[in-house]
């Protein structure tokens, strides 16, 4: 079966999972966006606590979902129930209350434009509240009716709301833990782990072993205590815990924290080291204010994020660390479902974009390190794509040649500003941007974006009648034009696309075509060196 066709019959967690996703990406929207774009210094104001709070909003939220899957999957018969009623329920008045609140908290951003935000916090407090309520209870509502939500409240009641309320609280409690912070041996290693990755890098770093002062240029940071890793042993550990707790009835207890607990801590160690040195390479190369504002900010929280769900991941696909005979008892494994497929490597390359368009010099640019994101989003559902048929025909490589000559033919003058940028490269950083380049534009692209766009959003749109086809094929095609610069010449290529797809019931010739248009234009671009056709 292909992915087209497995994605044309309904699953009952898929609306559920949808939603979730579009939560997800409104928090990191919202954050972004006054993290970027909103002059405020909390300190500086009559209500630093508050600001902190709200500064702190999407990092709660985060390891609050991540618990929450973790409880889904322990826990599958008691979220049966609520996800089959979720998946049968609609409310256009939630969902109105909710898009409603998410505008409303982004209006102190249109009021301040420009001006300091902190001068108005009071007011925009107001709006945040407002906001906050209308955008959470009508989100709640939207995903299932208040009858969904207090029997699943009273299923767990005693074993839920604790574990929910521990992982929300879960950055204060490390907080607390401030003082415990001053391990000097360890940032000392650290200092030094980093310096020795900038020298393998080939950077040439300034290096203070008095003070634990590195930098290169005129940025400079300190690796004091609390930069040693100490914040994310202490946030790493708390996981491990609440996980052996969620599953203490599966694992086998002293193996798997003889085994889990080193793993992590080795893990947040050495993603902390990377942390530190692309803290100092972006200060130093593109932006100190982007360094400290927007990568010093979230990169600590968003690696944590990552290392959590890579240590479900691993958790639950080594059986020796399980009791016999509780892993047949796990639900579907989630990388061989085909919507999954299609839906979560779509949403990480959109966060991947807003990230980098927020913190790249140019997106053109900062879209060669995406590979780092979309290739393990894919290789996650390689389950998947191994069953889908993928021998391509004359008529999806020739619409895909097509697609490609006429994205050249009518490209805009090149962009000076990316080869500007890419001109002070060293050779070897030049050729290593090139392949990622080139790797994400020719093969990841091509299957995320074909995944959601003719995978998932045509299929979901189709029907029998000729008006629902006119209307999948145009509406996924104007939506795949709205993600793309060029309106015009993206909405033809997405039509094309759709027909391709549509001609064998088969994504896989959609991706086929798009991989093939991509290719083509990555060739010229690379012949040419005009780096911005891409």
């Amino acid at each position: 079966m292909t992915a087209f066709q497995a994605g044309s019959s309904p699953a009952k967690p898929r609306r559920v999972v949808f939603i979730g996703l579009l939560f997800g990406f409104e928090l990191v929207l919202i954050a972004l966006s006054y993290q970027l774009y909103a002059d405020i210094e909390c300190g500086l104001t009559d209500f630093e606590g508050t600001c902190n709070a709200l500064r702190g909003l999407l990092l709660r939220s985060l390891v609050v979902l991540g618990v929450l899957a973790l409880l889904i999957r322990a826990w599958p018969a008691t979220f049966a129930e609520f996800v089959a009623t979720a998946a049968s329920h609609r409310s256009a008045v939630a969902l109105t209350a909710h898009v409603a609140g998410v505008c409303i908290i982004l209006v102190p951003l249109w009021l301040y434009w420009g001006r300091n935000l902190a001068d108005g916090l009071s007011e925009a407090l107001s709006f945040f509240a407002v906001g906050m309520v209308l955008a959470g209870v009508g989100g709640l509502l939207w995903v299932a009716p208040p009858s969904a939500w207090w029997r699943l409240v009273w299923t767990r009641g005693r074993s839920l709301f604790p574990i929910l309320m521990l992982a929300a609280l879960l950055p204060d409690i490390v907080f607390q833990f401030h003082p415990l912070w001053n391990a000097q041996a360890l940032a000392s290693l650290t200092f030094e782990a980093v310096a020795t990755t900038l020298n393998l890098l080939g950077a040439e770093a300034d290096v203070s072993a008095v003070d634990y002062t590195i930098g290169i240029g005129d940025f400079y940071v300190n690796i004091g205590p609390p930069c040693s890793g100490v914040e994310g042993f202490a946030l790493v550990t708390a996981f491990i815990g609440i996980y052996a707790f969620i599953f203490r009835a599966d694992v086998r207890m002293s193996r798997f924290l003889l085994v889990m607990l080193p793993l992590g801590l080795l893990c947040s160690w050495i993603l902390n080291i990377l942390r530190i040195t692309l803290l100092i390479l972006i200060g130093a190369r593109f932006s100190p204010e982007i360094a400290v504002n927007g990568f010093h900010s979230y990169a600590g929280w968003l690696m944590f994020t990552a290392l959590a769900f890579g240590l479900t991941a691993v958790a639950q696909t080594m059986p020796w660390l399980h009791r016999e005979g509780t892993r047949t008892a796990l639900p579907r494994p989630l990388r061989s479902d085909p919507v999954a497929a299609q839906l979560l490597p779509f949403a990480a390359f959109m966060v991947a974009g807003t990230l980098v368009a927020a913190l790249a010099p140019h997106p053109g640019l900062g879209m060669a390190f995406g590979v780092f994101v979309l290739a393990p989003a894919l290789l996650v559902f390689l389950p998947v794509f191994r069953s889908m048929e993928w021998r391509p025909d004359l008529v999806s490589l020739g619409a895909g040649a097509v697609v490609g000559i006429g994205w050249v033919l009518t490209a805009p003058a090149a962009d000076p500003e990316l080869g500007r940028l890419l001109a002070t490269f060293p050779a070897w950083a030049f050729m290593a941007w090139a392949v990622c380049r080139v790797l994400v534009t020719t093969v990841l692209v091509p299957v995320i974006e074909e995944m959601f766009f003719r995978g998932y959003l045509l299929t979901r749109l189709d029907g029998l009648q000729l008006w629902r086809r006119v209307l999948a094929v145009g509406l996924s095609s104007l939506a795949f034009a709205l993600l793309h610069g060029r309106w015009v010449e993206a909405g033809l290529a997405g039509l094309i696309f759709a027909l391709v797809a549509l001609r064998r019931n088969r994504v896989a010739d959609a991706i086929w075509a798009h991989v093939v248009a991509n290719s083509t234009v990555a060739a010229v671009a690379a012949a040419r060196g005009d780096w911005s056709l891409i």
